[in-house]
């Protein structure tokens, strides 16, 4: 009975041994890349690529970006074109993850945390849309296109707060859009009447 149990403490201890020295394969999934195996002037080329043909071909699109994180999938800006993609195409659960990773990725750009906010927000999660646009702003004061979707999303939930009439001014001055700038107009101008 001793030898019984001892022959497998040895076994499950030579196991065991063997399993924490042997070195993980470099194919592996889950190997993380040597900054030495990372590609990003190829993946910054693919993802230029994809961009030109993000609005005539999705499917090649998809494809540029694929491949640019397959030379690094640590370059930000192919999760966020992917994510964008993903959103155009109504795939939400997919768009937010893309973002979720270019938002680590990036973590000073406002674009993926617009973009997450743009997600929750057509997944009808406004709590949360309003908290990520509040980010986007935090990490780039005065971001336009985010500050023009936010001032949106508060007028269209009548959630508006203190900020919303500085975010009006803000559109109807700054914006190149003659659209914008004429709706930021027309609602500052109804929030006055409501005063």
């Amino acid at each position: 009975m001793i030898h019984n149990v001892m022959f497998w403490c040895v076994l499950i201890t030579l196991l065991c041994g063997g399993c924490s020295t042997q070195p993980r394969p470099a194919h592996s999934p889950y190997a993380t890349p040597t900054e030495a195996a990372r590609n990003t002037v190829l993946a910054q080329k693919l993802t230029a690529q994809a961009i030109e043909q993000m609005e005539k071909n999705q499917q090649r699109a998809e494809q540029l970006l694929r491949e640019a994180l397959s030379a690094d999938l640590y370059f930000g800006p192919a999760h966020n074109n992917l994510g964008i993609l993903y959103l155009s195409s109504g795939m939400l659960y997919e768009a937010a993850s893309e973002f979720e990773w270019a938002r680590k990725l990036m973590p000073g750009h406002p674009d993926p945390r617009m973009n997450l906010a743009l997600v929750l927000e057509r997944a009808g999660r406004t709590d949360e849309a309003l908290a990520a646009y509040d980010a986007a702003l935090a990490v780039y004061p005065g971001h336009l296109e985010t500050t023009q979707a936010l001032a949106r999303l508060q007028l269209r939930t009548g959630r508006t707060d203190d900020r919303t009439p500085g975010f009006l001014d803000d559109i109807a001055l700054r914006s190149q859009s003659e659209q914008w700038r004429t709706w930021a107009l027309t609602q500052r101008l109804k929030m006055r009447e409501t005063d």
